[in-house]
């Protein structure tokens, strides 16, 4: 190298420094075939764990870069894919109450190896492990010459003569220097790792100075109680004659300190009595003008009954289009819309719905969950893309006439909690609108859907309502049997996935 070296700096990166790591990874990976980190990836690491973003500069010029998450390694195990820990690249597995440091990538611009950069990232890392007080680090190393002695040789074979320094490995020779020990080896770590034919080495560094944490006053629940409405449609001529029957279900699930109440689609729908004489698409528009007031009043009943509310579902005008939306409303004050992607041919035909394309996780002070109304439960691409982005409970507001589109959405919600490891909640509405077009006859029996397995209910249902009465249903459910599940489940749906085989996309921008 020809450039005289003045200054060499480690700090933590910053978004300025994206055009420099980009460079620099190229550089580092040329015989890489992987995806490359894109500006997006490196907002989000900086948002969620900044401290965890290392740079090293030579003459303020980015040549090397560490990044991290901090995970709870018992839901991940030994046995995971970089998919799995990072989430599909969402990074939705970092928790900042984790015990480990993972390192998800580190590297070094090829001109500048031999300066000891490497190793000053990874010290960088071990006195952030001992800062933060973790157990260790954790991450999956590469063998990229493994792929010239793989027909002569086991991976294990060729650990061991790297480790014994029979032979070179320039990633795990320079790992095992800096004193990280061979946990494991992995196969399918990285499906585009050709030069390590697709193994990896799981590498790790104990923390000696480690104190175990005592109990603290945990900011995520384990235990939620959830209350489901399984609504009567009435005559409610006025907003305020539906809120009155509102606030009554919302103070009873109060009372049982439910952490959430759900609501039936369209549970408004009595109002468009007031409206028959117009066609069914004009009647259901006025209905619309009621939504945010509608909104708003769940807001203040969250806040004054200490409960977070999912509202269930409205008619929404917005861009001259009608769409079918609801409100996660957090007893904190706070809100977040859901849209109704899928709609059905009657909504079309009957209403002029349109449907969204917006997808979205909501945290809330029990972790996060995700909220599919009716018909969108029966496409199991939307729960798996939000259980991607680490939901824990699944919230199903419906409408059905008949016993037959009653049990589509019923089954179909078993169905996502088994194959996401998550809890579906579906509450559905009961009774008879004769003075409303296009307001059937409703069929409901609300229900608390659990994956099956030996922690959970054997036919994996909770609980169930009584059918087509109205009443209110409450169950307790465990978020850590979900983490339980997923590492030590008899089948592990979401790790036993073959991401080798098929994988799942969502087109750019539309999931939040």
């Amino acid at each position: 190298m020809s450039e005289e070296i003045e200054k060499v700096e480690l700090r933590q990166l910053n978004i300025d420094d994206y055009q420099e790591l980009r460079t620099t990874e190229e550089e580092a990976y040329r015989n890489w075939e992987g995806p490359a980190w894109d500006e997006q990836n490196i907002r989000t690491l900086l948002d969620i764990f900044p401290e965890g973003q290392l740079a090293v500069l030579v003459n303020d010029k980015v040549v090397g870069c560490a990044l991290s998450l901090i995970v709870n390694y018992e839901r991940f195990g030994d046995e995971h894919s970089y998919n799995e820990i990072t989430g599909n690249m969402t990074f939705s597995t970092h928790n900042p109450r984790g015990d480990i440091l993972y390192g998800i990538d580190i590297f070094i611009r090829p001109e500048y190896r031999g300066l000891r950069l490497g190793r000053r990232l990874y010290d960088a890392r071990k006195e952030l492990c001992e800062h933060l007080n973790l157990k260790g680090i954790v991450f999956g190393g590469r063998i990229p010459h493994y792929h010239k002695v793989s027909e002569e040789m086991t991976p294990k074979e060729y650990i061991q003569k790297v480790k014994f320094k029979e032979l070179y490995d320039p990633t795990l020779t320079f790992q095992l220097a800096n004193d990280f020990h061979v946990k494991k080896v992995l196969k399918g770590y990285l499906p585009d790792d050709h030069e390590s034919k697709e193994y990896a080495v799981l590498l790790g560094w104990d923390n000696i100075y480690y104190t175990k944490r005592g109990k603290e006053l945990s900011q995520t629940k384990s235990i939620v109680r959830l209350g489901l409405v399984q609504w009567q449609m009435r005559h409610y001529p006025t907003v305020d004659d539906v809120f009155e029957q509102v606030e009554y279900f919302v103070d009873a699930v109060s009372a049982y300190k439910s952490d959430f109440i759900l609501f039936p689609e369209f549970f408004n729908a009595p109002m468009m009595a007031r409206y028959n004489q117009m066609s069914e698409p004009e009647a259901i528009r006025q209905l619309a003008q009621y939504t945010e007031e509608c909104r708003d009043r769940f807001v203040q009943l969250a806040i004054s009954y200490n409960v977070n509310i999912i509202t269930g579902s409205m008619p929404l005008i917005r861009d001259d289009k009608l769409y079918n939306v609801g409100y996660v409303c957090r007893r904190n004050g706070t809100y977040d819309m859901y849209e109704k992607i899928h709609v059905t041919p009657d909504e079309v035909k009957s209403w002029g719905l349109s449907g969204s394309d917006k997808l979205k996780v909501f945290e809330t002070d029990c972790g996060k969950i995700g909220v599919l109304i009716c018909y969108d439960v029966e496409f199991p691409e939307l729960s798996r893309l939000l259980a991607e982005q680490d939901m824990k409970i699944l919230f199903v507001p419906f409408l059905t006439d008949t016993q037959n589109g009653y049990s589509r959405v019923r089954y179909c919600a078993r169905a996502r909690a088994i194959e996401n490891e998550c809890f579906v909640a579906m509450a559905g509405s009961v009774g008879n609108l004769p003075k409303v077009s296009n307001m059937n006859i409703q069929y409901a029996q609300s229900a608390v859907f659990t994956p099956c397995d030996f922690a959970f209910p054997t036919n994996g249902i909770k609980t169930e309502a009584t059918p087509n009465t109205e009443m209110i249903l409450v169950a307790d459910v465990d978020l850590d049997l979900l983490s339980e599940l997923h590492a030590y489940g008899s089948v592990r749906n979401l790790r036993d996935r073959r991401t080798d085989v098929f994988d799942l996309r969502l087109k750019s921008g539309l999931i939040e």
